[in-house]
């Protein structure tokens, strides 16, 4: 297979990715267990667990751009070797 982005894309992809769900992770797990500093104030959501559940999908669609940038990656160092079977 060939990669479809660059190398830099791909790269930049990835660690934008990773930093993503660490960050919405720990932002979801504080609005699911209801933390006062997220919900109960004035101007803040009342059902922390609706809001956990809409961030941790954003999670999953990190993860879905975390395995498909990776995999770009993974096809440029391959490429830059020499392809899947090297004869020299």
């Amino acid at each position: 297979m060939k990669p479809v982005v660059s190398l830099l894309n791909a790269w930049s992809c990835v660690i934008i990715s990773l930093f993503a769900i660490v960050i919405l992770s720990v932002l979801g797990s504080l609005f699911r267990s209801e933390h006062h500093g997220f919900t109960g104030s004035e101007g803040e959501p009342e059902d922390g667990s609706a809001v956990a559940a809409s961030i941790f999908t954003a999670v999953i669609v990190y993860a879905g751009f975390f395995v498909f940038c990776a995999f770009q990656a993974y096809l440029h160092m391959r490429a830059r070797r020499g392809g899947a079977i090297s004869l020299s």
